[in-house]
This record gives C-alpha cells, sequence and structure tokens, in this order.
C-alpha cells in the first residue's frame, strides 16, 4: 500500500508514519509548508518532500495518471485544512485517513460526501478511543435501559506556544471542544447515545467545563490545557473517565492506537464521515450556544 501525508512536521504525524510502518506501507509524499522534517528518516527515508500544495498535488496526480497513485492520503495538517485536503487527496484517487476533527463546521461534511460519492472514494476518520480495549468492553456492558453517571477529565498541559499557534487560534482549531475534546464526546454518544441537552459553566481558552446529557449518560466533563488543573506537580496528561464511580485510565495506551486505526481501516473497515458526524454537531452547538 503507497500513502501519501499532509502535515507531514505536525505533533500527531510521526504517529501516522509509525502505523504506515507497521502495517508494511510505504509513504512516497510528504506535505509541509515547514521544513522540521527530519522524522521522515527514521521510517522512510526515500520518501519525497514537498513544501507547496501545488507541487505536492501535481506529483499525486501525475502518479496517478500513469497508474502508479497512492492508495490513501493521510491528512493530519491544521483543523481548518481538513476537508481542503481530504479534496485534495479524493481527487488524486486516494482514499483519506484524516484526524480528528474531521472538520470544524458541520456542513463541510455533506461537502466531503459529495466528492466521496463523485470520484468513488472513501474519508476514514481517526477515532481511536473506539478501538480501545477498555472501551469496547464498556460497549458490550453498559446498560442502556438507565441512566449512568460518567465524570470525564482531560487534562494534557500545553506551554505558551500552543496560545500563538493555529490551535490557539479557535477559527482554525475549533478551540478546545474541538481539538482536545472531539475523541471524548465521540466515544460519549457511541457508549450512551445521542446529546439531549447541555450546559457550559466555563469557557476560556485553555479550558472548559460543563455537563452533557445523553439519551443513557449524564455526564460532567472538564478539559483543560493548564497545567495548574493538575492533581501533582507532575506534568503528565490525565485522561481518565468514571462510570457509575469506576474509573477507567488512558494514560498508558492512547498514543498507540493508531495503529490500530491503520490496521482497522486498512483491512476494510472504517470510520466514516456519518460516524464522525455527531460528535462534530455537538462540539460546534456547544461553540455557538445553540440549543440541542
Amino acid at each position: 500500500m503507497k500513502f501519501a501525508i499532509t502535515g507531514a512536521a505536525g505533533y500527531v504525524a510521526p504517529r501516522h508514519m509509525k502505523a504506515i510502518k507497521e502495517i508494511g506501507g510505504d509513504l512516497i509524499a510528504a506535505l509541509d509548508p515547514n521544513d522540521s522534517v527530519g522524522i521522515i528518516d527514521s521510517y522512510f527515508p526515500e520518501c519525497k518532500f514537498f513544501v507547496e500544495t501545488e507541487r505536492f498535488d501535481r506529483y499525486l496526480s501525475k502518479l496517478y495518471y500513469s497508474g502508479e497513485g497512492i492508495d490513501y492520503l493521510s491528512v493530519c495538517t491544521p483543523n481548518y485544512l481538513h476537508d481542503a485536503h481530504c479534496r485534495l487527496g479524493m481527487r488524486a484517487g486516494a482514499d483519506i485517513i484524516c484526524e480528528k476533527p474531521l472538520v470544524i463546521n458541520p456542513w463541510n461534511l455533506d461537502q466531503l460526501q459529495d466528492v466521496e460519492q463523485r470520484f468513488d472514494k472513501r474519508v476514514n476518520v481517526i477515532l481511536q478511543l473506539r478501538l480501545h480495549p477498555e472501551v469496547i468492553k464498556l460497549k458490550e456492558t453498559i446498560d442502556r435501559s438507565k441512566k449512568h453517571k460518567v465524570e470525564i477529565r482531560y487534562i494534557t498541559p500545553r506551554g505558551h506556544w500552543y496560545d500563538m499557534s493555529w490551535k490557539g487560534d479557535s477559527r482554525k482549531s475549533g478551540g478546545v471542544l474541538a481539538n482536545i475534546g472531539i475523541h471524548f464526546f465521540d466515544m460519549l454518544i457511541w457508549l450512551f447515545g445521542d446529546a439531549k441537552s447541555y450546559d457550559v459553566s466555563i469557557d476560556e481558552q485553555r479550558k472548559c467545563k460543563g455537563t452533557l446529557h445523553l439519551e443513557s449518560a449524564d455526564v460532567n466533563w472538564f478539559l483543560s490545557i493548564d497545567k495548574e488543573d493538575l492533581r501533582s506537580d507532575v506534568v503528565q496528561p490525565n485522561r481518565s473517565i468514571t462510570i457509575d464511580g469506576e474509573e477507567l485510565r488512558f494514560d498508558k495506551v492512547f498514543t498507540d492506537l493508531h495503529i490500530d486505526v491503520y490496521k482497522h481501516i486498512t483491512s476494510g473497515n472504517r470510520f466514516s464521515i456519518e460516524d464522525a458526524r455527531p460528535s462534530i454537531e455537538l462540539v460546534h452547538n456547544i461553540r455557538q450556544g445553540i440549543s440541542l
């Protein structure tokens, strides 16, 4: 299988490169306007690298029309560019593996589905918590006929650079809700059913807090990139979910799930646009203050 990647210099790209290597794929082209991409040498030293989207697009098109096109484009660029790069990949004859959130604004989902149909290609979304072993066990055992009490606490400390980067610009990232919370909202809807109502008590650039009422769960959630919210002096991510008083920790395996997602997708399974839609719509409504 042949892969290309956009956003090769970004934080999450090495996880994708590792996953591509792990499944026996070959990364043949990479794009990023920043050239700090030496990590590529650890995985695919022969990969061609581009700093201009136009030249990257031209190269993929040349491969496609010569019958040697890529099978997948992995999209790891800033959130506001995801849908554009998904379209670029599908025009080049590739299926897509896109980081979360697939889009910031839900109306872009319909446009992507139109492109899927036009080019007969598929967009696959990284929703890795659905493959977390403990979450799968929960899915199999949760009683959806009653209301569960859920607490989500997700603190992943980030320095001042975060605020100056695209991640600190809510127009480009969707804010903390979309940038770090989307996985948990997707997981909650997957486990407990559709969202019915919500309330937000803290809405700041570096943290937010609120309640969410699902079909079979009442959720208290807290998302933060502020190290002051950690319960100890150890500056490590704190990711936990408590369901009816029983805590589930994510810290040890969270970053390894990309390999599982790549195996899942390249084996003929997928997390589709429709799978991603409920959490994207929920986060958009919360950000805009739109009642459900």
